[in-house]
């Protein structure tokens, strides 16, 4: 699941501007990486490797953002906060949810 919304996200950071109100756009950045996140962080079970992803998809859409001003799209710092944040409450969704299925189902 994770790789097909990661080729979406992707595709629509490096494909032609879709000229979307500013508003839609910081909305549609912050869910495709809080659902990225989500995916991402679920995969995984050590505290390091959350760390990891959540930084790893941080840096990846720091790096899209870069890629964007040199292929003639807007670079914009406040779309990459909006990824960022998408990042951090969906990673944050994720272990609270982990915590809550551990806490009801406990591994006798």
């Amino acid at each position: 699941m994770f790789l097909p919304v990661w080729a979406g996200v992707v595709g629509g950071e490096l494909g032609p501007a879709s000229g979307a109100p500013h508003f839609w756009d910081k909305a549609v950045h912050f869910t495709a990486y809080f659902i990225l996140s989500i995916l991402a962080v679920t995969a995984v079970s050590s505290a390091k490797r959350v760390i990891g992803v959540i930084l790893a998809l941080i840096a990846m859409g720091a790096v899209l953002e870069v890629i964007q001003g040199a292929i003639g799209r807007d670079m914009s710092v406040m779309d990459e906060l909006a990824n960022s944040l998408g990042v951090l409450l969906g990673a944050l969704l994720a272990l609270a949810i982990r915590a809550l299925l551990v806490r009801l189902h406990p591994a006798d």
